[in-house]
């Protein structure tokens, strides 16, 4: 984390490309023929590492992105989870400025369709994005409210979708191997 730089621009770390080339080491991503990210940088990094492990490029949407959380602009760790929690609490309402969690899930399963629909038929799609971006997709593949209960146990975290049943194959996330 760097408060002078905006969030969207953040780098992955060293530790976090060593569990991606690891995760593609292990075969869970074989069947990938489509690879996408948001525009921002982190999740064009581990697209790109996961990509590369398959001689894939990348692809990226900016509907994919996190939550709109500019109008605060860096917050501290503690402050930051008090805001994330305050989110998906109030799902309909902009907390400080927040996209509402309601408009950012539709914003990203309308987009997950759009990529679905871009990408064809042919192999699987892999989908690099944010944490609250696969909450909301997840509660809404369960069919569940938006909760921050459905929200990723720690950084590094993945799961399955079936097509075209959109289901989720892997009910719970799944953690990246350590680095």
């Amino acid at each position: 984390m760097d408060a002078g730089v905006p969030v969207p621009r953040w780098h992955l770390r060293d530790s976090g490309v060593a569990k991606l080339r690891r995760f593609a080491a292990g075969g869970a991503i074989g069947g990938v023929r489509h690879v996408w990210a948001s525009t921002e940088c982190k999740a064009i990094e581990a697209a790109g590492v996961l990509a590369a492990a398959l001689g894939l490029g990348v692809r990226v949407r900016e509907d994919l992105g996190e939550n709109d959380r500019s109008a605060t602009g860096f917050l501290p760790p503690v402050e930051f989870e008090r805001m994330a929690d305050a989110f998906f609490a109030n799902p309909d309402q902009s907390v400080r400025g927040w996209e509402r969690a309601v408009d950012a899930q539709a914003r990203i399963v309308a987009a997950v369709r759009g990529v679905v629909a871009e990408s064809g038929t042919a192999g699987d799609i892999l989908v690099a994005a944010h944490g609250a971006v696969g909450a909301l997709l997840r509660g809404h593949l369960l069919g569940a409210p938006i909760s921050r209960a459905l929200d990723q146990p720690g950084q590094g975290c993945w799961f399955a979708v079936e097509l075209p049943a959109w289901r989720l194959t892997t009910p719970e996330w799944q953690v990246l191997p350590p680095a």
